[in-house]
């Protein structure tokens, strides 16, 4: 191949990859921050918390629409988790941030499995995903598992029944037999 061939395809890849670059790394310093709160999270299985997110537009003119996602996944492998099991909304459309303003969104998030979950918040443009999403710091959920022997007060009904019964049959018996 010449020089001249392979000075041409180089500034041509060059200026590409700054077309394809450029519009993404300013919209992902569009100056969009987000917040989390708690960062760690200890609740039973079955219970519900509550996890907050409060996006800051720290740039000086305002935002498109925005679009928030509250993501899930399990820090053990082997773990199935579904998302939509967790939250029910986990897709917020916040719509546009003035300049400086603020806005703060709170996900009910159910605790289905045992183990150490992690959640973390995106958030996009609306106009399409042409910009790296604005993350916020990951939540650790620890979920442990409740062992009840007495679960809701059913331990006198699951032996108190079974007994009566007993005692229901043996006194019937014994009125047949005097008989």
């Amino acid at each position: 191949m010449s020089f001249r061939r392979v000075l041409v395809s180089s500034v041509v890849l060059a200026c590409a990859a700054l077309a394809w670059s450029g519009p993404a790394a300013a919209a992902s310093a569009s100056g969009v921050s987000v917040t989390v709160a708690p960062l760690r999270i200890g609740t039973e299985l079955g219970r519900n918390v509550l996890v907050h997110a409060t996006f800051r537009n720290n740039a000086p003119s305002a935002t498109g629409s925005l679009i928030a996602h509250l993501n899930v996944l399990s820090l053990r492998s082997g773990v199935e988790v579904d998302p939509e099991d967790w939250s029910t909304h986990r897709t917020r459309y916040l719509g546009a941030l003035p300049a400086g303003g603020s806005r703060t969104i709170t996900w009910k998030v159910h605790a289905i499995n045992t183990g150490k979950i992690a959640l973390y918040v995106a958030v996009i443009p609306q106009a399409g995903p042409t910009a790296r999403p604005a993350t916020g710091r990951t939540v650790q959920l620890d979920v442990a598992g409740r062992r009840t022997l007495n679960s809701g007060g059913i331990l006198p009904l699951a032996l108190g029944i079974p007994a009566l019964l007993g005692l229901m049959t043996g006194g019937i018996q014994a009125a047949r037999r005097r008989r």
